[in-house]
């Protein structure tokens, strides 16, 4: 048996491996050329749209279509396979079952759903004899989420409902013991196991069992150091992952990190039908079945917040009320059942996607900016994060005594990142400046910004006339295809390729640093900057004359 360690760095070779020798985009053994669509993501999407609103024929004129210039799209192939499905047609749905497989669609998406749309299909007699002899129970996951000193959380998707118990081991195989949960119907066929009473910094391997049958092996994780610790931390993290086939080897590229945790900040899978569950877990379950997402998820804590293409339509706000309209609270259970955070929000009285978690002597607030906010068009004054929220979060700052108190937000807090636009905090600048000066009428030391939506990488500095120089690091284009121009006011910033920020994180040193560092796709550095804890406090001569490191 490998040790934990022996198995991380054999796995981060094989795809590193992987990451040099791929030149052409490969899914499954055909090779695809792919045309620069910068629609790529939402072609398909629309497809679903149409067939779950009753029109499936819609769908497949546009699908043909589609298919003619590029008969190899797996993506495609599957649609037609859910349309023909809902049409009642299952020789012609199974047809399509077969292209979609021999194109590289993993079995999985077929058992995974969404399963109103499926189920002439799956419960019809030539899908059950072609599952003959095809054993999948564990068709999603496993995803790390909420690691801390003690505990953390494993997630995954079954294909009914069924018994997961994850066996946990220390080094040299010491087995720590079994924790177990059940998938559930009314949660997508999902579960969460909990693995609780853990040593702190200790590495541990664990392995997944469906029903009695081993379906997993090679997961690991190290727990926290105790909080306020201190400590030597790498976080990534970034937005806009837009699913893109030929760049869903991003999640390849970011295996190979060496990651203590990954936020994602938004725009995670882009949907835009918020009254259409259908739709979204169609695109939550495409980025799941990826081979890619698979190999990154089961080692590394992922966080996520959304954005508006998660939550609503672009650019699209929830306003103040909880149940108005009324699709927010079903798109919320929906986005629950896809991650292992913390918590989520206030819960059901009120509900939301922000939360917060520590990692040593760094506290991470992660903020909703979507579902309580007013659009500035038509109310005065308006509210992003809605009384609630804001409340929490001044709450969290003022309680924090943790060297560095990161802020993450899925829109951009520096003016002008979006010239012209009121969907950052542009459209709501006394609610920012509100923020902003609470950090400084407390002396809140040690408050970084970090931020998403913009699809480039960036870095960007907010001058305070009473505080000390903010800065909002944004990384916005993991997986997608469109791209946004670079701006002359940033100290820099990068969208020739996809992209993602990495913050390392040392406060051991007498003057504690975070570093951040924007990568390519490629794992080329391309921009790194050096941010030092003393920049970030109320020394009254740093803020008289406004003076710190570059």
């Amino acid at each position: 048996m490998k040790s934990i360690f022996q198995t991380k760095i054999f796995t981060q070779a094989v795809v590193a491996a992987f990451l040099i020798h791929v030149s052409v985009f490969s899914f499954g053994q055909v090779l695809i050329d792919y045309p620069p669509d910068e629609q790529y993501k939402k072609r398909p999407t629309n497809a679903i749209a149409a067939i779950s609103q009753g029109n499936p024929d819609e769908a497949i004129k546009n699908l043909e279509g589609y298919l003619a210039d590029f008969p190899n799209d797996a993506e495609s192939h599957y649609c037609m396979a859910v349309a023909y499905s809902v049409k009642k047609n299952v020789s012609k749905s199974m047809e399509y079952v077969r292209k979609a497989l021999e194109a590289g669609m993993p079995l999985e998406r077929f058992l995974a759903g969404p399963r109103n749309l499926l189920v002439n299909l799956t419960e019809s007699k030539e899908f059950k004899e072609f599952m003959e002899g095809r054993y999948v129970r564990m068709i999603h996951g496993p995803l790390l989420g909420d690691v801390t000193p003690t505990s953390a959380k494993i997630w995954v998707r079954t294909n009914k409902e069924a018994n997961v118990k994850v066996s946990l081991f220390k080094e040299e195989n010491e087995q720590v013991g079994n924790f177990e949960s059940k998938t559930s119907g009314e949660h997508e066929y999902t579960a969460i196991v909990q693995l609780s009473g853990l040593d702190s910094f200790t590495n541990y391997r664990y392995t997944i069992q469906v029903d009695g049958s081993q379906f997993f092996d090679n997961g690991t994780f190290r727990t926290l150091k105790s909080k306020g610790q201190q400590v030597k931390l790498k976080i990534g993290f970034g937005g806009g992952a837009g699913y893109t086939p030929w760049f869903e080897r991003m999640w390849d590229t970011l295996a190979v990190q060496s990651f203590d945790a990954f936020l994602l900040l938004g725009d995670n899978v882009y949907i835009d039908y918020p009254t259409l569950p259908e739709a979204q877990q169609y695109c939550y379950y495409r980025r799941q079945s990826r081979p890619e997402f698979r190999r990154f998820t089961p080692n590394v804590p992922i966080y996520a917040i959304w954005d508006d293409h998660d939550f609503t339509v672009n650019d699209g706000e929830g306003g103040a009320e909880i149940e108005t309209p009324s699709w927010k609270r079903p798109v919320w259970n929906v986005f629950q059942n896809q991650w292992a955070n913390p918590y989520y929000g206030g819960g059901s009285e009120h509900p939301g996607c922000w939360f917060d978690f520590s990692m040593g002597d760094i506290d991470f607030i992660m903020l909703d900016c979507r579902y309580y906010r007013e659009n500035p068009k038509e109310v005065d004054d308006p509210s992003m994060l809605g009384e609630y929220q804001k409340k929490w979060l001044k709450e969290k700052l003022k309680a924090s005594t943790a060297t560095f108190k990161v802020i993450a937000s899925s829109v951009p807090w520096a003016k002008d990142t979006k010239p012209g636009s009121d969907d950052t905090w542009d459209g709501f600048p006394n609610e920012r400046e509100e923020i902003f000066s609470f950090i400084e009428e407390n002396k809140i030391d040690g408050v970084l910004l970090i931020s998403a939506d913009r699809h480039r990488s960036d870095a960007w500095k907010i001058e305070r006339p009473n505080g000390y120089t903010l800065y909002d690091l944004m990384s916005s284009k993991l997986t997608n295809i469109h791209t946004h121009e670079l701006m002359d006011e940033s100290l820099f910033g990068y969208n020739k390729k996809c992209s993602f920020g990495s913050l390392e994180f040392d406060t051991t040193l007498d003057d504690p640093s975070v570093s951040y560092t924007i990568k390519s796709i490629d794992n080329e550095e391309i921009h790194k900057t050096t941010i030092f804890k003393s920049q970030l406090d109320f020394q009254e001569d740093k803020i008289k004359n406004k003076k710190g490191r570059k």
